[in-house]
């Protein structure tokens, strides 16, 4: 039944995928229409969180945020199914790299990268970093219980060449590459939630209190990785500008979770100047004290 549904419904994927970027908008707007004013996909979490984090702002500038980002994730739907077919030359145009030379640097000075993001503007397009870097690129992702959708996940996030591993395997992954001095970029999406009772360290996020993922400063210490920040920033609609920002070139010499607090630092002040590209329909903070 699973194979029966993908082989429905990959054909409409990709004859949404081969659709000009102006009509995908269009049908983007349509669907945030439904998801946020007829059906409310997950409104209630998004609310809730945006009433947590900002209890400062009224209610009726927290609904501006939330219409603002139903309308920024029905893009992100859309631009991941252009993943299947956009070309190279548009995607370099619309997701831009700044200041290269920083993981340049760091490959000449024979340094691995855990390269850490946050679910903030857009991840579904970084990787066509992997064709301006030197680095074996990798990212993590977590394995879809559909195998056929899972194979299209890989499909869609390798296309620029960057070997997709789940979160189960990237470990003993990455230590077979330093053992064989491979240099290696691996892009983590290091603002989960962990588990109830599978975390080490609490710290707060958007001054709640709350389990942090601490096990990307865990990799980098053991490995001796920089700690990398990717910051990505949405310019216009579909069009982003990615930064980069070290936060740790020697990841041993930092005391336990400074480099998990810098990278909460980081994604903070990205949502306080423009909270409708973080993803608000995630429940971060369920396990807040």
């Amino acid at each position: 039944m699973r194979r029966l549904v993908y082989l429905i419904i990959y054909p409409i994927l990709w004859l949404t995928s081969v659709m000009p970027m102006r009509l995908l908008y269009i049908k983007s707007d349509i669907l945030s229409f439904i998801a946020y004013r007829v059906i409310g996909y997950r409104k209630k979490v998004v609310l809730d969180n945006l009433r947590l984090v900002f209890p400062q702002k009224s209610e009726s500038e927290r609904r501006v945020i939330a219409r603002k980002f139903y309308r920024h994730l029905c893009d992100i739907i859309f631009e991941t199914i252009k993943n299947l077919t956009i070309s190279e030359k548009e995607i370099r145009k619309r997701f831009q790299f700044e200041n290269l030379e920083l993981i340049h640097d760091l490959y000449d000075k024979d340094r691995s990268i855990l390269l850490l993001c946050g679910h903030y503007a857009s991840w579904e397009w970084s990787g066509i970093l992997g064709k301006q870097i030197q680095y074996k690129g990798l990212a993590v992702y977590k394995k879809l219980g559909n195998e056929s959708f899972d194979r299209l996940v890989k499909k869609i996030r390798g296309r620029y060449g960057a070997e997709i591993v789940t979160n189960k395997k990237i470990v003993p992954v990455l230590f077979r590459l330093a053992k064989e001095n491979i240099k290696s970029i691996t892009l983590i999406l290091a603002d989960q939630t962990p588990k109830p009772g599978a975390f080490k360290h609490r710290d707060t996020f958007m001054g709640i209190d709350v389990p942090v993922f601490t096990g990307s400063e865990e990799l980098a210490k053991k490995l001796d990785f920089a700690s990398v920040y990717l910051k990505v920033n949405k310019v216009k609609r579909g069009y982003y500008r990615a930064s980069f920002v070290l936060l740790a070139e020697d990841p041993s010499k930092f005391p336990d979770y400074e480099i998990t607090r810098a990278f909460l630092n980081e994604i903070e002040d990205q949502i306080k100047a423009a909270p409708q590209f973080y993803l608000w329909s995630h429940k971060r903070w369920k396990l807040r004290s």
